[in-house]
């Protein structure tokens, strides 16, 4: 179903009805409780989401919801005033402007310019939740389970789960400023366990991203999904345990990318820095990498899980540069904190919903393509890990120190990929990996969509990437001593 998002309503009743709110007297509550302010919003949002679960052969939960709401946010200096609300009337936004208007003080304020208007179109106004009928989601889920099953005597149990989301969100700002987005997002995982003796062991892979279920459910999609869900799996029915020590390692191409965002990327978001309590703050213009190191945060790529037409303060997003040939060239910004340490927002405010207000978030972060063969970069390493995916992982944005555990890794040997390992992990920190990195691959890749950030309470979807990266001196976590 594809939408008109100007001229269908979600927010406004403007019977005068008393059911919900009024168009002019919502524009008027905002002029009114942000006037005196630096800056502020009200941010309105409409979500549909739902859920398919599948395990041991039957599906297992089903859910359907639908919510909406508004957050109204006032900024003064370095504070802000929020307020939210899932009843769009207006008494209740007359109560959430009395909140946010506490926060003014004797001094008078000019409100921030809005941010420019955009009409680019990074995702389609379609609504994946209608898109595909309830039956046929869950006939492709039992597929898939027969699938993956018939695929190998050793697989002996399958999971896999369809979710998809549809938000449309309007921000008003005073003087009559009104931008729309509609925001779908569509994602697919399938987890299966192979059994070889005594042994078990799991493999996993999902897509997704900001387009519709016909393209996600797809044979072709899933398929080759769940071909490397299994393959994952009887590969680590052959692994052994992980070395343990320093040494070289080399990182594969595309979802190995997390360890950039988590160990570096958030440390070059711009609330920690104006702060100075990044492992960044004070760098810019200095030299935080080795040579042919560029890194960029591109919310401006179409159909991908981490883009944004306009971000959470209406702000178009951008492809912005961080670090540039190793030096620090760029911090994500927020309208705040971008105003307070006298920089332009980049585009990168984020909030998980109304009920939340936004920050400085990643959107697609990731490595530009270096110039050497990945093969040759192998071929390079006499004893060393290959690290081809991760699960989870710790970081301390202070220090930029991480720990990491790998999902799929081996050894290298002479140069050559050699037995799969099981437990390895990755230790170090973000500022002194950067340095560490000796050779950069020409095959960079984005993750398949499946990247979840957290900060501060609050998830937003992201993108990762990286071309294929040499790092020289890694300590490895292991259980082979």
């Amino acid at each position: 179903m594809t939408i008109d998002i100007f001229n269908n309503n979600y927010f406004f009743d403007n019977n005068d009805n008393g059911s919900g709110l009024s168009s002019l007297r919502t524009q008027r509550g905002v002029d009114e409780a942000l006037h005196g302010m630096d800056d502020g919003e009200l941010y309105l949002q409409y979500a549909q989401s739902e859920t398919f679960s599948f395990d041991d052969g039957r599906l297992k939960n089903a859910a359907y919801d639908t919510s909406k709401g508004f957050g109204l946010r006032s900024v003064l200096g370095e504070v802000t005033g929020f307020a939210h609300s899932s009843e769009l009337t207006d008494s209740a936004l007359s109560r959430a402007a009395e909140t946010v208007k506490s926060i003014k003080s004797g001094r008078g304020a000019s409100l921030a310019i809005t941010p420019h208007s955009s009409d680019r179109k990074l995702y389609s106004a379609t609504n994946p939740i209608g898109g595909v009928d309830f039956k046929e989601k869950i006939r492709i889920l039992e597929e898939i389970d027969e699938y993956a099953r018939a695929k190998d005597p050793k697989i002996c149990q399958v999971s896999c789960s369809i979710s998809g989301e549809w938000h449309v969100i309007e921000i008003i700002r005073p003087g009559g400023h009104r931008v729309r987005d509609i925001r779908p997002l569509v994602r697919l995982n399938i987890s299966v366990v192979a059994k070889h003796g005594d042994r078990m062991e799991s493999g996993y892979e999902g897509s997704g991203g900001r387009y519709g279920y016909n393209q996600l459910l797809s044979a072709n999609n899933w398929k080759s999904q769940a071909d490397n869900a299994i393959r994952q799996a009887i590969l680590n029915l052959d692994s052994v345990p992980a070395p343990a020590g320093e040494m070289d390692v080399v990182l594969g191409p595309g979802w190995p990318g997390v360890l950039l965002h988590e160990a570096i990327g958030h440390g070059l978001e711009g609330d920690f820095n104006r702060k100075g309590t990044s492992a960044f703050a004070g760098l810019m213009g200095e030299r935080i990498a080795a040579k042919g190191v560029t890194v960029v945060d591109d919310g401006t790529l179409e159909n991908r899980r981490g883009s944004l037409t306009i971000d959470d303060e209406g702000t178009p997003t951008n492809n912005t540069t961080l670090i540039e040939d190793g030096i620090l060239v760029g911090y994500m910004q927020d309208r705040m904190n971008a105003r307070l340490m006298g920089a332009s927002s980049t585009g990168n405010a984020r909030r998980q919903s109304y009920a939340h207000q936004p920050m400085p978030r990643m959107t697609n972060t990731y490595m530009l393509n270096g110039n050497q063969d990945p093969k040759e970069i192998l071929s390079g390493v006499k004893d060393g890990l290959y690290a081809v995916n991760f699960g989870g992982g710790q970081v301390d944005i202070t220090n930029g120190k991480f720990v990491f555990s790998c999902t799929e890794a081996y050894r290298i040997k002479n140069g050559t990929i050699a037995e799969p390992v099981k437990g390895a992990t990755l230790i170090g920190n973000g500022p002194d990996v950067l340095k560490r990195i000796t050779a950069i691959g020409n095959d960079m890749k984005l993750d398949n969509g499946v990247g979840i950030c957290g900060k501060a309470g609050q998830s937003v979807p992201v993108g990762v990437g990286q071309p294929t990266l040499r790092l020289d001196g890694i300590t490895v976590g292991g259980t082979d001593i």
